[in-house]
């Protein structure tokens, strides 16, 4: 590397509700030369940060234009409604979309979710964000349909959340511009889809390479112990006959332990 190259590295953009910690981990671990930057960053913003390269890949939601950008699916998420704890919906364990008939359902701009038909009764008008919406939750104004991981980040102790068993569910996927499929966008692909070192393709196969050197290194020792030289000699043959050859021949100038394992052959 010359003075002008910058160093390797690694951008994961992530969409808000996705913890990708698990999987920053891992990448430490395998490939610790090569530092690894999150960039946070909103679902709208998310496939024009990876189209200008602002990030090497990110994990973000569903749908993808695959006209330029690839994307592997992860995981897909629960759907629940966000409502005061006091609310009837508090009381039970899941709810419809047609049990949310009589309540303004907020509708942010930044949904991530993709209706057919809105539940409940519309607000006035949209909130901006998820957090502006959470905000009106929790002053009485309505309740919100979101992912739950949207509904553990804005978490307030005056809110709880159920599950929405018809709602749709939003689903995450890991995304890079498709024409840069590089190395490290392999590796990173690898770890989130559960590869080990061995089987991953890319750079990591590599780094872990020199373990198996120690093995190597260990020839050297094995025909320099235990008369090993002799056994070279001797044309490859094993260990004993070795041995019990260089006794044979090693009357003169033989050591004095092929010596002592002659004497019985000269008896007979």
């Amino acid at each position: 590397m010359t003075g002008s190259e910058a160093p390797p590295s690694f951008r994961l953009a992530y969409v808000p509700g996705v913890t990708p910690a698990k999987w920053v981990r891992i990448w430490n671990e395998r490939l610790p030369d090569i530092p690894l930057t999150l960039v946070a960053v909103t679902a709208a913003e998310a496939f024009g940060l990876l189209r200008g390269g602002g990030a090497d890949a990110g994990l973000v939601r569903l749908p993808v234009d695959r006209t330029d950008l690839s994307a592997i699916p992860l995981y897909t998420e629960t759907t629940v409604v966000v409502v005061p704890k006091d609310h009837v919906v508090a009381a039970v364990d899941e709810v419809t979309t047609e049990d949310l008939a009589d309540d303004i359902v907020l509708h942010p701009l930044d949904d991530t979710l993709e209706w057919e038909r809105l539940p409940g009764k519309p607000a006035f008008e949209r909130p901006a964000t998820t957090a502006d919406a959470v905000e009106l939750v929790a002053a009485g104004i309505g309740v919100l349909v979101v992912p739950q991981s949207l509904a553990r980040l804005h978490h307030r102790k005056d809110l709880t959340y159920r599950p929405v068993a018809d709602a749709p569910e939003s689903r995450v996927a890991l995304s890079w511009p498709a024409d840069e499929t590089t190395d490290m966008v392999e590796d990173f692909i690898g770890i989130v889809r559960g590869r080990t070192v061995n089987s991953s393709r890319g750079r990591t196969p590599a780094a872990a390479r020199p373990k198996a050197e120690p093995a190597a290194k260990t020839s050297p020792k094995r025909s320099g112990s235990g008369g090993g030289t002799r056994q070279k000699s001797a044309g490859g043959t094993s260990g004993g006959q070795g041995r019990r050859g260089g006794g044979a021949k090693g009357g003169a100038g033989g050591a004095k332990g092929g010596a002592r394992r002659g004497k019985p052959r000269r008896r007979s």
